[in-house]
């Protein structure tokens, strides 16, 4: 079989080196990347030299972890050195944190039957344990099959992880099956991100949804015995969720490195996935970067092989090249352009996987009459008067709440044990804050005569930590007095 020869990649828009890191992150991706030792070594010392390490964001601080771990005392001679040293320690004992936190929960959803796979940072630190030092992996993505979600959602909702939405465990589980992910978070350091697909919605394959499994390898995650996926697909992940994200984190390419230096990379179920997903686009721009600008030694056929089926790919792949770039290079029409293309993939990427349960949503009308004083105290939640009967009723709630002086959502939800009954929610568009009184009126249906409802209050958003007034003004849970609860006749 005759070898393909790779084109020549050029920097101008659209091809693929207009998206390759420049400047600032370049230099970092060297000193991380380079075969070339003492020229590795250089680009650090010239990054040390022109930045400061506590003004630069989180994506170059996750690399210069790697650049920390991989030259350790050769760096010695720099000034910025104990400020790197400090910093790694800092990151890696968030990261380990985050895992310590992480581990009971994955072992309770290893014992209830569930298959886990780690994706992402926390994939490759269960292949090289070592990697924990120069990989930060501050939240633990996991992905589960589609018939172990609820399994997992219960082991997680059991030990008080928190739904980062701020919706309660009721409302969320009723939607698990149309849902790709969610997020969750436990104390200081516990982030869990939970998967039920491992890409998103523009990326969809059904074949490949199953196939992933099949090729996944068997690993140990601190003690815990569980999945993470094959270098092949190591490596499609690493770019599917960081190559059109603008590099908002770059140590993705990173582990695409790591996975070809590895050498164990199956080429042809690379390309499969490519195609599958409609990735190679993305692709090529990672490949040809670690490839042509740093070195890698990513095999020559199968770069030309990813270059030429990104060729293919027509207009998406203009798409593609923008949403590659860095977004340090963005200039005003580079930004409106990207940020159209953005749009437009992220209308396919929220794809439900199927129709959700419909959301029974009341919405709250400004009472016309003041309200009289009541003795109830003010309260995040309030069990609802019982009703008499069963089957279908109507339900009038009226409740007084102190609003911030902000715009702001008031979110409220109804539930009965286990069982989500509806969201309650209103606007508040002035920002003259202060009492409100409001009046919500919905169908319910219940099985069983005199079931216990109860009324509570949600926020709008949830926080690891609620220490800052903006933020508990804007998104927090608010108190309210319960003024009425009727039901009716439907």
């Amino acid at each position: 079989m005759t070898a393909i020869a790779i084109r020549r990649i050029g920097r101008r828009f659209p091809d693929y080196g207009w998206s390759w890191p420049t400047g600032g992150l370049d230099q970092l991706l060297k000193a991380a990347l380079l075969p070339d030792e003492e020229a590795a070594a250089n680009q650090a010392a010239r990054w040390l030299d022109e930045n400061d390490i506590d003004q630069v964001s989180f994506r170059e601080h996750r690399l210069l972890a790697a650049i920390s771990d991989r030259f350790g005392r050769k760096l010695a001679g720099h000034l910025a050195h104990p400020r790197l040293v400090g910093l790694q320690k800092l990151l890696w004992t968030r990261s380990r944190l985050a895992m310590r936190e992480a581990e009971p929960a994955l072992q309770a959803m290893v014992d209830a039957g569930c298959a886990v796979m780690l994706i992402k940072g926390a994939s490759r630190i269960a292949v090289n344990a070592a990697a924990q030092r120069g990989r930060v992996a501050h939240d633990i993505d996991i992905l589960v099959r589609p018939q172990d979600t609820v399994a997992a959602f219960d082991v997680l909702r059991d030990r008080d992880w928190q739904i980062a939405t701020g919706v309660s465990p009721q409302f969320l589980r009723t939607r698990l099956a149309s849902l790709r992910s969610m997020n969750f978070f436990k104390g200081s350091f516990g982030d869990i991100d939970l998967h039920q697909q491992a890409y998103d919605g523009s990326q969809q394959s059904a074949e490949d949804d199953l196939a992933i499994w099949q090729r996944a390898l068997a690993a140990e995650f601190n003690g815990v015995r569980l999945l993470v996926p094959s270098p092949a697909d190591r490596m499609t992940l690493a770019i599917a969720h960081g190559g059109l994200d603008a590099h908002t984190h770059s140590d993705w390419l990173v582990d695409c490195a790591v996975a070809i230096q590895g050498g164990e990379v199956d080429w042809e179920v690379f390309a499969d996935i490519l195609a599958k997903r409609r990735l190679a686009v993305a692709a090529a721009v990672a490949l040809s970067y670690l490839s042509l600008e740093i070195g890698i030694a990513v095999p020559q056929a199968e770069l030309a092989s990813t270059v030429a089926m990104a060729d293919r790919a027509g207009l998406s792949r203009w798409s593609s090249v923008l949403q590659a770039k860095p977004r340090t290079d963005f200039g005003g029409l580079i930004w409106l352009s990207r940020g159209v293309a953005k749009q437009l993939r992220l209308k396919r990427k929220k794809g439900r996987l199927q129709q959700p349960v419909p959301e029974i949503v009341w919405r709250g009308r400004p009472s016309l009459r003041k309200a009289k004083p009541v003795p109830a105290p003010f309260a995040l939640s309030q069990a609802l008067p019982r009703p008499a009967g069963a089957g279908d009723m109507m339900l009038d709630v009226t409740v007084r709440i102190v609003v911030p002086p902000v715009r702001r959502r008031i979110e409220m939800e109804i539930n009965a044990n286990g069982q989500h009954i509806a969201r309650l929610r209103s606007q508040v568009i002035s920002r003259g804050g202060g009492e409100k009184v409001l009046h919500f009126r919905g169908r319910v249906s219940l099985e069983e005569p005199g079931r216990a409802l109860v009324l509570e209050a949600r926020p709008s958003r949830q926080f690891r930590h609620w220490d800052n007034e903006a933020d508990v003004a804007t998104y927090a849970a608010l108190p309210f007095q319960l003024l009425s609860a009727r039901f009716l006749p439907a």
